[in-house]
């Protein structure tokens, strides 16, 4: 019975500790920190590199974008590495040569991370911008990533991800979501680095690249914790904002996290040579900001069968283990996961979709991290993704 007591508690407090504790936590410690860093401009050579598969839809639109971004021309580098594509994507890229834009390309499909290493080859900048195809970014994106650069300690920088509002639930979640990210990595950048960043607005000094031997899944994830376990700092930059649609239903954003979860997953079997060991804070910054997220989904069913089992074996009543209590925890187990039921199923708008965005939002979430375990201990999810739509 005692043991009952246990995992429910704990699996409370894994739940709240990831989602509340650990965001308030860093955000004491970035306010006490009192730290003001001073970066100072420069202009070194910039590669934007766009890993862009079959992006025929999109390419145009983000090759314009980059051309007029606010940065010396004679110094950026456009390079798409359209590797694999089977549509337009490479001859459009083609029609943009006289206007400097540079192609690689091979027939071969082999995932995003086989693209950007084979593309580094290529790479005239002592700064590499990794993009994808289908985000825009704002105009000043660029020097606003690249100013922290003027630290040598510094190996990588990351910028805002915001979600184009299109009038659905969906795209206002996810935009939350986003925000909410936004507020961990900027404490986290105020201490000392952040510990996760978004692929489509990630710089990397190129002199620090390291191409992994293993097929990576979540090629953003690896870069940075290797980039912190050589030593290096990752700043995040609010101010370079990167725009994007969400994907076109909750289905296909549910294959997207699954996969991110995979590679989460991946990523937590190999720390023990990728976590910055020499560098505790960071440790338990990547742990609970990333790794504990993994195990919520079963904290979750381990709080509710729990829950369960000590109303059904009715333990005595008592400060710790009230029936009352236990019943009243229970109900808002219930009400939560119902109302997740409902907004999957009736798709509301208006007031009551808002109402239903959390519980909607976080059930979905975990169940995408479920499927990313068993997908990741079955093999199942492969470096090369198959794209979601948008």
């Amino acid at each position: 019975m005692f043991l009952l007591l246990i995992l429910f508690w704990f699996s409370a407090f894994l739940i709240l500790y990831t989602y509340i504790g650990y965001p308030l936590l860093i955000a004491l410690l970035a306010k006490a920190w009192r730290k003001r860093e001073e970066f100072f401009e420069t202009s070194p050579q910039i590669t934007v590199l766009i890993p862009a598969y079959n992006e025929e839809k999109y390419i145009a639109e983000k090759l314009e974008n980059t051309l007029q971004l606010d940065y010396p021309r004679d110094k950026l580098q456009i390079l798409v590495a359209a590797d694999g594509s089977s549509d337009g994507t490479p001859e459009i890229v083609t029609s943009y040569a006289s206007k400097g834009v540079e192609l690689g390309y091979i027939a071969d499909r082999n995932g995003k991370m086989a693209a950007i290493i084979r593309a580094m080859e290529f790479v005239r900048g002592e700064i590499v911008v990794l993009s994808d195809a289908n985000n825009i970014y704002d105009k000043s994106a660029i020097r606003e990533l690249i100013l922290p650069f003027s630290d040598p300690k510094v190996g990588a920088t990351t910028g805002a991800k915001l979600i184009i509002e299109d009038g659905r639930d969906l795209s206002s979640a996810e935009g939350l979501y986003w925000k909410y990210e936004s507020a961990i990595k900027n404490s986290e950048s105020r201490i000392d680095s952040c510990v996760s960043s978004v692929g489509e607005i990630l710089a990397i000094r190129r002199s620090v690249f390291a191409a992994p031997k293993e097929k990576i899944i979540n090629d953003d994830h690896y870069i940075i914790l290797d980039i912190l376990r050589r030593g290096y700092r990752v700043i995040y930059t609010p101010r370079a904002r990167s725009f994007e649609y969400v994907s076109l239903t909750a289905g296909d954003e549910v294959e997207r996290r699954t996969r991110m979860n995979a590679g989460l997953y991946q990523t937590i079997a190999m720390s023990g040579r990728l976590l910055p060991f020499r560098r505790p804070l960071l440790v338990w910054q990547v742990v609970s900001h990333k790794y504990f997220r993994a195990f919520v989904p079963f904290a979750l069913l381990i709080m509710l069968f729990s829950n369960l089992l000590i109303l059904l074996l009715q333990l005595e009543d008592s400060p710790a283990t009230s029936t009352s209590t236990f019943k009243l925890l229970l109900t808002a187990q219930a009400v939560f996961y119902t109302l997740a039921l409902i907004g999957n199923i009736f798709k509301l708008q208006g007031i009551m979709g808002k109402l239903l965005y959390l519980p909607v939002f976080l059930v979905n979430s975990n169940l995408a991290t479920l499927k990313g375990f068993f997908s990741f201990v079955s093999n199942k999810q492969k470096h090369v993704w198959n794209k979601v739509r948008r």
